[in-house]
């Protein structure tokens, strides 16, 4: 056949997605955004001190390893499986359907349970900059919270080529105010008028250092899923340009910029107030709950504002981009017949899962309205159950990748690292991690309520996991699922529907670097 045929045959269109839409920096930019870095930083930042106290970049450095071996776990099973499905099709190849659907189900409720919480905070933020008597006001907050779920969902469904060129904007703003607040504070301490002005010390990165084994592990699961979002890129990957390889190195590179960027801060941070337990100090837990509010009066005086802004930004574009790897998710769930086929609807104009898209913005705000008229106390602790549905499906994905390759592990040292030892220790740290919370959140006074006789906190984490396993039985029975729970639709030797990535693919929105 002459290279002018070649041209001109007909391609696989995969899943109906829009191809070639990213390039590594769009991929990068929309990984970094779903972590929601300034959010994660005030809400996290000072009860990692709390803890801890002169440990905690060490703690974020620590908590920094299992998300980059799990991020190497992700980079090869996409490089050699370009499917948006990630974990549920991965799991599914590796382990079989019913793994996999758990493993799919873990990513739904991270996704769901978060926007809530991300609804919320963009909520509060918002008034807070336009009228602060307002963010208590739980109708008004809420109604708001509502309004920037239905926006950002949207704008998932209009297409992503929009999320992405706002994305760039959102997440620039973000970045401008953490390089504002390290510039700032270093001046500050260099000019001898930081309130708690501290000489950062080798003894702050000491990771034998900490005061107890309970405090060190503390603080970890804290800091750890901070770095949760940056696989939003490879959810992306069959509408990203060179689809098995690009997404991959996005997501590395995007852990790698968040460790930079959490440990710049935090050393910024404690340098320019220090850990005392009094007015602006770290230490002070009047100021947990968010550092940045604490510190912006005296850190940026007449522009306190935009460090508001900041957090009110990461909040809501973090809204959007969460949106993404859910529906997604089910998009891919359904094309294998792993949910109704109407979860596989493809918009024909915006090439995005317009049904998914949609009912994960309406599943979103039921369940945000709905945990707040039952109770504040219960949507709080469904964000402190959010580690479980983390660590769960990233650890089922570390298992996956070496389950997957098992045949190909010890060919190469390439190979026996990158698809054996560091999936392997990540999945196993994580699963760890996973436990002792678990085992944590039994206690009673852990959290803001007890349902059960135990903590609210477990019953919400591990209740929505086991409301998947029912869920997943029950769709069992019905016939449209018969091919995947056989292993007839979606198994080792399926070829996954994805993009003909051998055809020349149009240049990316952002360059297509």
């Amino acid at each position: 056949m002459s290279a002018s045929n070649d041209l001109v045959r007909p391609r696989s269109e995969g899943k109906g997605l829009a191809t070639g839409t990213l390039g590594l920096w769009g991929s990068t930019v929309i990984g970094l955004a779903s972590t929601a870095p300034v959010y994660s930083l005030a809400a996290t930042l000072g009860f990692v001190v709390l803890t801890v106290g002169e440990q905690a970049p060490i703690a974020f450095i620590i908590a920094f390893i299992p998300m980059l071996l799990i991020a190497f776990a992700y980079r090869e099973l996409n490089n050699e499986v370009p499917d948006c499905g990630t974990t549920f099709t991965w799991a599914t190849k590796a382990f079989g359907p019913w793994v996999g659907w758990m493993g799919g189900w873990g990513v739904a409720v991270a996704g769901t349970v978060v926007l809530a919480n991300l609804a919320q905070i963009g909520g509060i933020y918002f008034w807070l900059l336009v009228a602060p008597d307002l963010a208590e006001n739980v109708f008004v907050v809420t109604l708001t919270g509502v309004v920037f779920i239905a926006l950002m969902s949207w704008i998932s469904w209009r297409g992503l080529e929009i999320g992405e060129r706002m994305q760039n904007v959102l997440l620039g703003v973000q970045y401008l105010a953490l390089a504002l607040f390290v510039v700032f504070a270093v001046w500050h301490v260099i000019d001898g008028t930081a309130p708690g002005s501290t000489t950062p010390e080798l003894s702050w990165f000491d990771p034998f250092a900490f005061g107890s084994f309970d405090a060190f592990v503390e603080s970890v699961l804290l800091a750890l899923f901070i770095y949760w979002g940056w696989d939003t890129c490879l959810a992306l990957n069959e509408e990203t340009r060179d689809p098995k390889r690009i997404p991959g190195r996005a997501a590395v590179l995007t852990t790698l910029i968040l460790l930079v960027t959490y440990v710049g801060v935090t050393v910024a941070a404690m340098s320019y107030a220090g850990l005392g337990d009094a007015g602006t100090g770290l230490g002070n837990e009047g100021n947990a709950d968010d550092v940045f509010f604490a510190l912006k009066d005296a850190l940026f005086g007449p522009w306190a504002w935009l460090l508001v802004v900041a957090v009110m930004i990461s909040a809501i574009s973090s809204t959007q981009t969460t949106i993404l790897p859910t529906a997604r998710g089910t998009l891919a769930m359904a094309v294998y017949k792993a949910l109704p086929r109407r979860f596989a609807t493809v918009h024909p104009r915006y090439k995005t899962p317009s049904f998914s898209t949609l009912l994960m913005g309406f599943v979103a705000i039921v369940f945000y309205v709905g945990m707040t008229l039952i109770s504040d106390n219960i949507l709080q602790d469904t964000v402190l159950s959010l580690g479980l549905a983390i660590a769960f499906y990233y650890a089922i994905t570390g298992f996956a990748c070496v389950w997957y390759f098992r045949s190909t592990l010890f060919t190469s040292w390439r190979n026996f690292w990158n698809r054996l030892v560091f999936p392997l220790v990540g999945a196993v740290l994580l699963t760890g991690a996973f436990v002792y919370s678990a085992i944590d959140m039994l206690d009673p006074d852990y959290g803001y309520t007890v349902l059960l006789g135990v903590g609210g906190v477990f019953v919400v984490g591990v209740g929505s996991l086991a409301l998947g396993a029912v869920l997943m039985v029950v769709w069992s029975f019905f016939a449209d699922s018969k091919p995947f729970f056989r292993g007839e639709s979606l198994n080792r030797e399926t070829e996954v529907l994805v993009p003909d990535d051998e055809l020349p693919i149009l240049r990316s929105i952002d360059g297509g670097i």
